[in-house]
């Protein structure tokens, strides 16, 4: 009963990260920074989504990596649901590929380094993660290799100042991409101090290290 409710309570947390993420991310973070146009880099998905990888790393630690699994699948099945309502066909295909291998790899990085320095294994498997996770999500949805799966966004594709200041130019969903993993570096670091604050209270339960 015990790991049934705490499954629950991290579903509902996972899903509502995704939900957060997938309405967020239709907002751009207006302002100017060092002479860059935040507006044309950044949503504020981004500063949410990392939340995600907080959840899992949780999961893992208090009943490993299957329950950890489990939580993960039902936010892949929430965001692909909701990307399906609110976006194309191809941002639908990204975002779900992106979530659910960012996050199984997130889970595989966690549970080989869980018995180092308490701080490594959620860092690392974040870290890690988002790197797949932006690459899969941003490739999938812009690069033209991947234009079988629909129609490209020419304004992605455009050539244009790599972060908006760079003598040296690429397409607009580079400078994008670079942007948002810059951000999911950022709330990778600041997640520790939510789970180093919650590992006195979420113990990790006897299965949890014996689970694969």
């Amino acid at each position: 009963m015990l790991i049934q409710r705490y499954f629950f309570v991290y579903s509902l947390l996972m899903t509502a990260v995704v939900v957060a993420s997938n309405f967020l991310v239709q907002y751009p973070v207006n302002g100017v920074l060092a002479g860059i146009n935040l507006a044309d880099l950044l949503t504020f998905g981004a500063f949410t989504y990392p939340v995600a990888f907080l959840v899992t790393d949780l999961t893992n630690r208090q009943f490993g990596p299957k329950i950890a699994r489990r939580v993960v699948f039902v936010g892949f099945i929430a965001g692909v649901l909701l990307s399906i309502l609110l976006a194309t066909p191809r941002i639908a295909v990204a975002s779900g590929s992106a979530f659910l291998v960012g996050q199984l790899l997130d889970i595989s990085v966690f549970n080989r380094l869980r018995q180092q320095s308490w701080w490594k294994a959620p860092l690392m498997g974040s870290l890690i993660g988002s790197v797949l996770d932006t690459v899969i999500f941003f490739s999938i949805s812009f690069a033209p290799v991947f234009g079988f799966i629909g129609p490209n966004d020419d304004f992605a594709i455009a050539a244009a100042p790599v972060l908006g200041v760079l003598s040296a130019e690429a397409p607009r969903w580079i400078s994008w991409a670079i942007a948002d993993f810059g951000v999911k570096m950022l709330i990778g670091v600041i997640m520790l101090l939510p789970y180093g604050a919650l590992m006195s209270v979420l113990r990790p339960m006897p299965q949890a290290e014996r689970t694969v």
